[in-house]
């Protein structure tokens, strides 16, 4: 027998049998699986366990949400694999050879290119779309429009503004410039502009889309490209003494500045042309809006008719169900030897709303959307965003650059996890984070005034006293961002990079804990915004004002991971359900029109901690570091 034979692993004819081969899968799969499990896990539970113990309301179409979970777990494992092996060696490819090979305006354009492609990928796109389902457009015409009649115009403007920031971000890495030269003017520009807004009432009501457009770009799609891009620059061109060592930082930064800078234009354009809803110019479908009046008296806000089975049911039996209770009206009341007497009432019998404790709700799937038009929707989604990309980074490779991929690469393994990650993320995301986020938002001011809960059909609340409950709902917001960011997968890469490029200055655990401080502090503020429905620029203002102060006495290696630690922030678990919450938030809050802005919030936050801490931990280490030099050695003392 020969030695090819006798060991089958040398036969090129041998191959592993379907069992044998998810033996060996198995492992490297539900490792995968796991790493996108915990980071969800949290978010879910605390959602979850705050809705059935605080709430005290049950969640509605339990079943369907698990599901969904399940599914978003599954397609984040598939489209991180499949961006791994597929998108990620295309972008490193070329950014590795572009720089060498290709003159400046060839550069440029593939990256604006690069940034609009990479924009229409985001999973988090997807979310934005769908947001203007329950806007009001009497209530804010503008924003109405913009999510509904302009939503492409919406996503391409997102997308040009992405493309124009890796433009900026190249020509940065090439021509040296610090990021806080840049940061500094477009930050005051876009809070000059924000502030003209405040004093026309429906350009108003587009700042928290707006701002809340710059965290939705900076995805799991968006950042490694853009980054592999970067840091194939950066070899090819000397880095300046003010960023050595670090100026592949900066470039998430700008992609989350110039999408608002782009919103808020487009914004302008459509208020100018007046062709918005409820303006002389408006194409759109009219809404026949429904108004419904207060007609109920203020006892029976919380009863529920009697349906006319109930009414047979106790005429056959003379005998009430239970939740049903007896009142008086009319009659005259008298004491007759020691007893009450009313003579001629009338009796009411009502049914009572008895709050239900169970721990999930009667129904278990919303079949209001048949199951083949999700799937559908999804798989559609995942081919727009997906493929178009693929076919661009390979027709820059081979046409431009005229490069072959390395034949070790699995690019088409890689593209196609990416398109089934995409699909099924799309899904989990349409059954479960957004019924959830919409159900909690939707229940959270249950603490402090009278809503209908989501899923039910009567008026509750409030659980405590109006200011009470909305700090109970601010400390829920905290917590929420808090404990959200410390379980985002990026937040301890970022820690271990920043940790390695400051040498121990700043360790990996303060900077996540910094991270996580400003995170639960913008969506605490977010929720504190709508509770009180309070103007979002006023809120924006005095922490983008601190940051511009800061960026400018701090070094310009804290500036760039201090920056860039708000896009870590906003992961593609993060944005849905908050946005999700905040809608569901704004929608049963009386005088609040949306509930954008709590993202926008979200990412000033951990900047501001991150430079505060970076900060005075230099300060720290200076002051020991003089101490150390100032101090006399035994010797010294005794020669003197």
């Amino acid at each position: 027998m020969s030695d090819a034979a006798s060991n089958p692993l040398d036969n090129p004819r041998f191959s592993l049998g379907w069992r044998d081969t998810l033996r060996v899968l198995w492992p490297y799969v539900r490792r995968n699986f796991m790493n996108q499990v915990s980071g969800i896990w949290f978010i879910v539970t605390y959602l979850i366990v705050f809705q059935l113990l605080v709430l005290q309301l049950p969640i509605s179409f339990a079943l369907m949400i698990g599901v969904g979970i399940l599914v978003v777990a599954a397609g984040l494992m598939f489209f991180m694999e499949g961006l791994r092996l597929g998108l990620m060696p295309l972008g490193e490819q070329i950014g590795s050879v572009l720089p060498k090979h290709s003159r400046m305006p060839v550069i440029l354009v593939f990256a604006f290119l690069l940034g609009l492609g990479a924009t229409f990928a985001e999973p988090a796109i997807a979310v934005l779309k769908s947001a203007g389902a329950g806007i009001r457009p009497d209530a804010a015409p503008l924003l109405y429009s913009l999510l509904n009649d302009f939503s492409g115009q919406l996503v391409a403007c997102v997308g040009i503004g992405v493309g124009f920031a890796v433009v900026l971000g190249v020509l940065r890495f090439f021509f040296a410039w610090p990021l806080k030269t840049l940061a500094i003017p477009v930050v005051t520009g876009l809070l000059g502009l924000s502030f003209f807004y405040t004093t026309i009432p429906h350009l108003n009501d587009v700042l928290g889309l707006a701002w809340d457009c710059g965290a939705v770009t900076t995805g799991p799609v968006t950042v490694p490209l853009v980054l592999a891009l970067g840091i194939g620059v950066c070899r090819v061109v000397s880095a300046n003494d003010t960023d050595a060592g670090n100026s592949g930082f900066g470039i998430v930064t700008l992609a989350s500045l110039f999408p608002i800078l782009a919103v808020l234009l487009l914004a302008g354009y459509h208020y100018m042309a007046q062709d918005y809803y409820g303006t002389p110019g408006y194409q759109g479908a009219v809404v026949e809006l429904q108004v419904q009046e207060e007609t109920a008296p203020t006892y029976a806000k919380n009863l529920v008719p009697i349906g006319q089975a109930e009414l047979d049911a106790y005429l056959r039996s003379g005998e009430l169900p239970a939740g049903h209770q007896f009142s008086f009206e009319g009659g005259s009341a008298q004491l007759v030897d020691g007893r009450i007497l009313v003579a001629a009432p009338t009796v009411v019998i009502e049914k009572q709303y008895l709050r239900p404790f169970s721990m999930v709700g009667e129904e278990s799937w919303d079949d209001s959307i048949p199951m083949a038009q999700r799937w559908k929707s999804a798989v559609v989604d995942a081919l727009r965003a997906i493929i178009p990309l693929c076919i661009f980074l390979y027709l820059v490779l081979r046409m431009v650059l005229k490069q072959r991929l390395d034949p070790r690469n699995d690019v088409g393994v890689g593209i196609t996890f990416a398109f089934i990650g995409m699909a099924l993320f799309g899904l989990g995301i349409a059954i479960g984070l957004t019924p959830l986020g919409a159900q909690l938002g939707s229940n959270v001011p249950i603490a402090f005034a009278e809503i209908v809960p989501w899923g039910l059909d009567h008026i509750e609340g409030p659980l405590f006293s109006d200011h009470g409950g909305k700090l109970m709902a601010i400390g829920f917001a905290f917590f929420l961002g808090y404990g959200a960011t410390l379980a985002e997968p990026a937040l301890n890469a970022l820690g271990e990079t920043v940790e390695r490029l400051t040498v121990g200055a700043f360790r990996k655990k303060l900077l996540m804990q910094s991270v996580a401080l400003g995170v639960g502090m913008g969506i605490a503020a977010g929720i504190m915004k709508l509770a009180y429905n309070l103007p979002l620029f006023w809120l924006l203002l005095p922490p983008y004002l601190l940051v511009v102060l800061l960026t400018i006495k701090a070094p310009h290696d804290f500036v760039n991971f201090s920056w860039d630690s708000a896009g870590v922030t906003t992961g593609p678990i993060t944005v849905p359900l908050v946005l999700a919450m905040g809608l569901g938030v704004g929608a049963n809050v009386p005088g609040v029109s949306d509930g954008f802005g709590i993202l926008a919030l979200a990412s000033v936050g951990p900047i501001l901690t991150v430079l505060t801490v970076g900060l005075y931990t230099q300060r720290q280490r200076r002051q020991e570091g003089e101490q150390s030099t100032t101090a006399v050695s035994p010797i010294e003392e005794l020669a003197v």
